[in-house]
């Protein structure tokens, strides 16, 4: 009966023991284990339904409520334990996606010790065993519904649990028996969150999971895995706790995106309900890009997403008086805007008016599907639906601009990143995201079909969008009348991380140029060529102690910028923040589910940063540079249909690839790589400052 646990190997394991510093709620999300769009948080098995949910599907949401959530499904884990563990650990090995949980040692009696995970192979099967002395581990229900959630049960002949609700069904099985004075409990069940299976569909997969067996279903699954990190990983000498912390990232992004057709992917994922796993620009810019390097099917489900609600997204237009589309700074289950209106501040309600004005996620959602095309090969994807993507958002921007009488043109009233500023005018960022939806859309035009009136009036506009950008300091303002604020910096106040609005109060924040999260320096790390040529450092100099990184997807995005500044040192510091978010809790939020987008934004970091990666005109360019605590970086990613593998030391770099390859480095010609290739740094050779 009793399948191997091998401990995970070193630098493979994430580790929780009941009396830690971290709120048991935290430990929860940071154990979460997921696939194919389903997760399940590490609770404990004896523990009772909460306030927090404990399994989460891709997509699935509550429409009963105002605003829509996410539904809280029924429950696999549950367990009824007497008498119940007073100690214990739980961990979660990386390498296998296996999630266990050992007691410590009690007397006269067996620890308990369990087992659970999401089958990477079958989708919607979930696996849990217990073992225990015999008489202690009571199962119980198999299913077990969350307070207050419409989900009706029945037990069907006897053996199977059947629980349902609009758009999802679940059925579940379990036996219990003894195997040498030990007694096991398995469990297994079967999730359909497209709300298409049948009461029989779902048994009979759960029959089948049951007649393969528990060892077989492990051992599939951790083969599953093993694949994964030969898809992507990272390995880093010299520094084991960023090593750890990357693994982890990389983990969390497999377990919380995924679905069927499509993957609608939450600021907290499907680790727990914060946010109501409501889609924000989060998944277009922080989350995308990573998963386009380890699953380009997966960056293209959430893709799709985007592009099933373009229609609500060009209703959204017309009914503001514009034409094209606009996208919802807040998405659920339709693609109308969702987002609230008011909201608590350190104890004080407050007006929430991103939903009205923070449209820069309109371009944004542009820019990833652009993203995806271009890293992953996808030609065709930009000669179809990514094009009508692009035509719509184009459209948008087009009847948005506002044209003044001395032929420039300005995009009024809106809230950049820097959400302590609102109803700003001119704001750099969403002007240069424009401007460059303009460009694209009308290169993809162009070369299908030829020049047009209407992609000649969207690259007038373009032309004559102002920036904010001055040739005298090569900075950019941030928004008009920016540069008059109170020069104040953050460490005048404080030490960031920090909620400035909340330290010093919205109206005081909101007259200093204090800033919540990167600004300007965001259009510097999508769009590399759109600002001016050698901006990127003298406004990191500027904006770079203005920056409260009081949004969790900040301080990733400063490590990558400071990387390809060419200070990897200081680009490391804020890579520490950013890896230590979650597993330490940093922002006391962490209980409510990961910040995906930061856990998204660590990988670019790595492999934008500090391995200089992009790509432009199907060639993967590089320009590494390491920090002085690490020797080597080790990286395995996809690019333009290829699996890559840089060997990264600060001498040169080793490049293999499973085809044919274009790779650029600064002061190199443009190499083929077919199988590897080895190229040497030329550390004189000044860094792109763009």
């Amino acid at each position: 009966m009793a399948a191997p646990y091998p401990e995970p190997e070193p630098g493979w394991a994430i580790t929780w023991h009941s009396g830690d510093r971290l709120p048991r709620a935290v430990a929860d999300a940071v154990l979460t284990i997921g696939a194919h769009g389903l997760a399940t948080r590490g609770v404990a098995e004896e523990a009772p339904a909460d306030a927090r949910p404990v399994v989460l599907a891709s997509g699935v949401y509550d429409r009963s409520v105002p605003g829509e959530r996410l539904l809280p499904l029924p429950s696999w884990t549950g367990l009824d334990i007497d008498p119940a563990p007073a100690a214990w650990r739980q961990t979660l090995d990386l390498r296998t996606g296996v999630l266990t949980r050992t007691e410590a040692p009690v007397d006269h009696q067996r620890p308990l010790r369990t087992v659970r995970f999401v089958s990477a192979v079958r989708p919607g099967i979930v696996v849990l065993r217990a073992e225990a002395t015999p008489g202690r581990v009571k199962p119980g229900d198999a299913l077990r519904a969350y307070p207050g959630t419409p989900q009706a049960h029945r037990t069907f002949d006897g053996q199977y649990w059947l629980a349902s609700a609009p758009g999802i069904a679940v059925a579940a099985t379990h036996i219990q028996r003894d195997h040498d004075g030990v007694e096991v409990t398995e469990r297994i069940a079967a999730y359909d969150t497209d709300g298409t299976a049948r009461a029989e569909d779902l048994i009979a997969a759960v029959r089948r999971a049951s007649e393969a067996g528990f060892d077989r279903l492990l051992t599939e699954h951790r083969t599953a895995w093993a694949a994964r990190w030969t898809d992507a990983g990272v390995e880093i000498d010299g520094d084991t706790d960023a090593e750890l912390a990357l693994r982890y990232a990389l983990f969390q992004l497999w377990c919380n995106v995924g679905g069927t057709t499509e993957a609608a992917v939450g600021a907290r994922g499907l680790s727990g309900g914060g946010y109501d796993g409501h889609v924000f620009w989060d998944a277009d810019v922080f989350i995308l890009p990573a998963v386009a390097s380890m699953a380009p099917d997966l960056a293209r489900a959430m893709v799709s997403y985007r592009l099933h609600r373009l229609p609500a997204a060009k209703s959204a237009a017309a009914e503001r008086g514009y034409a094209g589309a606009r996208f919802p700074w807040e998405s659920a289950s339709l693609g109308v805007d969702v987002t609230p209106v008011t909201g608590d501040l350190g104890g004080e309600t407050v007006a929430i008016k991103t939903g009205l004005w923070e449209e820069h996620i309109t371009a944004d959602v542009a820019w990833s599907a652009w993203h995806y095309a271009r890293w992953s090969d996808d030609t065709a994807f930009l000669r179809g639906p990514g094009r009508q993507l692009l035509v719509a958002t184009a459209r948008y921007w087009t009847s948005r601009c506002r044209l003044a009488a001395d032929g420039t043109a300005h995009i009024d009233t809106v809230i950049g990143p820097d959400e302590y500023h609102e109803g700003v005018s001119d704001n750099a960022f969403t002007n240069i995201m424009a401007r460059w939806n303009l460009r694209t859309a009308a290169e993809l035009v162009e070369r299908a079909t030829g020049s047009s009136p209407e992609t000649r009036r969207w690259r007038r506009v373009a032309a004559t969008l102002v920036d904010g950008y001055q040739p005298g300091t090569g900075r950019y303002e941030q928004f008009a009348g920016y540069f008059a604020l109170d020069p104040l910096r953050i460490d005048a106040v404080a030490t960031p991380p920090v909620a400035a609005d909340v330290l010093l109060g919205r109206q005081r924040v909101a007259r200093s140029q204090l800033i919540k999260q990167p600004d300007v320096l965001m259009a510097h790390h999508l769009l590399p060529d759109e600002p001016a040529p050698g901006s990127l450092v003298s406004n990191l100099d500027f904006y770079g102690p203005r920056t409260a990184h009081g949004s969790s997807l900040s301080p990733a995005i400063g490590a990558s910028l400071l990387a390809r500044a060419g200070r990897p040192d200081d680009a490391l510091a804020e890579l520490r923040t950013a890896l230590r978010l979650d597993l330490d809790d940093v922002t006391g939020t962490t209980a409510g589910g990961l910040h995906l987008g930061a856990i998204g934004g660590c990988w670019q970091a790595v492999l934008f940063g500090f391995a200089g990666a992009r790509v432009a005109d199907g060639v993967l360019w590089l320009d590494p540079v390491l920090p002085s605590a690490w020797s080597r970086l080790g990286l395995r990613f996809g690019c333009l249909g290829r699996r890559v593998r840089l060997d990264i030391d600060h001498d040169d770099v080793a490049i293999e690839t499973d085809g044919p390859l274009r790779v650029r480095l600064p002061g190199h010609a443009d190499i083929t790589v077919t199988t590897r290739a080895r190229v040497a740094l030329r550390t004189s050779q000044p860094r792109s400052t763009r």
